[in-house]
């Protein structure tokens, strides 16, 4: 597409980079470049309250399809909302906690639910005072979703919800969770699911454990429902699964942008890294660090071309192939830089760890994850290959 910057976008950058400027001060600098991927679960209190700053800004809802200023939302072209993702990152502002809300969650209800559902969960969203976390993989159903087990049954208006969700982000900071269930016993696979909204505030009804990984931290969390109460169901029962498909298609756009920019700064830090060490000199290394730059302007290229894209099955797949791998070589390599001296970390004694793990460590270990979470590459090459390039089903 041809992707440019026009004159009022200019005037909105000056407008987002003045704002964050002028906000990000007191506690929200502390946590400037904290609380991504592998930090989740860090700083909760301070990016809540950052959350609910942004949204009195108005920085909430620009990518929301309705009207301006319907539900307390600020939509803007496509344009404005890349500049905004880049200034956010430019700024190295502190992870967002209602970006499931606003990016997954709001679009959904602006397509699949009804108007009652939308006055209700959209304005919360947009004042940042509702969070959101997703439940939709399991033990058994990661990838392969259409498996999951979790049943949800007609109590009166609403269904009581009994099951186990596993790797949802943001579990313990939610006040809401949309969850995929099964409401028709009697049907199997992609058939018979529902779309549920369910509260995370029923104690007794639903528990929240924390999984701790091999970098030492637990950002991901296991959720189990039982007998949890859903008042509302998206889109109608049984539709769950056309809804679920749609929610995940959001998960492509400028999100993707803002990825991508944090994904740039890490590869400067890794590049300055291999400048002070001298491994530069390293032909192979360098040539390496090479192909990750031009790798990383590949992705940024396919981002803007397929923003906005709609009806194209295979674009999600596809971004999440090349930044999967990429971003996992890059952890490989933010330990290759430094040599023996990256296997090695600060010791406290007076902490109950033996030893604590520096940030490129912590980057190396999490993004042995980046190719299984949200999608195995095998899975993402058999949504390419049936529903892009009309190849046979593989045998499952």
């Amino acid at each position: 597409m041809d992707f440019g910057f026009g004159h009022a976008d200019d005037q909105f950058r000056a407008e987002a980079r003045g704002w964050l400027g002028s906000h990000l001060v007191g506690p929200y600098a502390e946590w400037a470049g904290r609380g991504g991927p592998g930090s989740e679960h860090e700083g909760a209190a301070v990016r809540r309250a950052w959350e609910r700053e942004l949204g009195a800004g108005g920085w909430i809802g620009l990518g929301w399809d309705c009207p301006e200023g319907a539900y307390g939302s600020r939509p803007v072209s496509l344009t404005r909302q890349v500049v905004w993702a880049e200034e956010y990152a430019r700024a190295r502002a502190p992870g967002r906690v209602g970006h499931i809300g606003e990016n997954l969650l709001a679009p959904t209800l602006l397509a699949h639910g009804d108007e009652a559902q939308r006055r209700r969960f959209l304005p919360p969203i947009a004042r940042g005072e509702e969070l959101w976390c997703q439940g939709y993989s399991e033990p058994d159903a990661g990838s392969d979703l259409a498996a999951l087990r979790t049943v949800a049954v007609r109590d009166g208006t609403g269904y009581r919800v009994t099951g186990q969700k596993i790797w949802t982000s943001l579990a313990r900071e939610a006040d809401w969770c949309f969850v995929l269930a099964r409401t028709d016993p009697g049907e199997r696979r992609h058939r018979g699911l529902s779309f549920l909204l369910v509260a995370m505030d029923q104690p007794g009804r639903i528990e929240v454990r924390p999984i701790r990984q091999m970098s030492g931290t637990a950002e991901f969390n296991e959720v189990f429902f039982d007998g949890a109460v859903a008042g509302h169901v998206v889109g109608g029962e049984g539709a769950g699964w056309r809804v679920a498909m749609g929610l995940l298609a959001c998960e492509r756009g400028v999100s993707t942008l803002v990825q991508q920019i944090g994904f740039a700064a890490e590869l400067s830090a890794v590049l300055a890294a291999a400048v002070r060490c001298g491994t530069l000199r390293d032909p192979v290394l360098r040539e390496q660090l090479l192909s990750q730059w031009a790798e990383l302007r590949v992705m940024r290229w396919n981002a803007l071309r397929t923003l906005g894209a709609a009806g194209d099955a295979g674009a999600p797949s596809v971004a999440k192939l090349l930044w999967g791998g990429w971003h996992q070589r890059l952890g490989e390599l933010a330990m290759r830089v430094r040599g023996a001296a990256a296997a090695l970390g600060p010791v406290d004694w007076s902490a109950r760890e033996p030893y604590a793990l520096d940030a490129w460590q912590r980057l190396f270990l999490f993004t042995r994850a980046d190719t299984l979470y949200g999608g195995s590459d095998e899975i993402q090459r058999n949504i390419i290959a049936e529903r892009v390039l009309g190849l046979p089903r593989g045998e499952r």
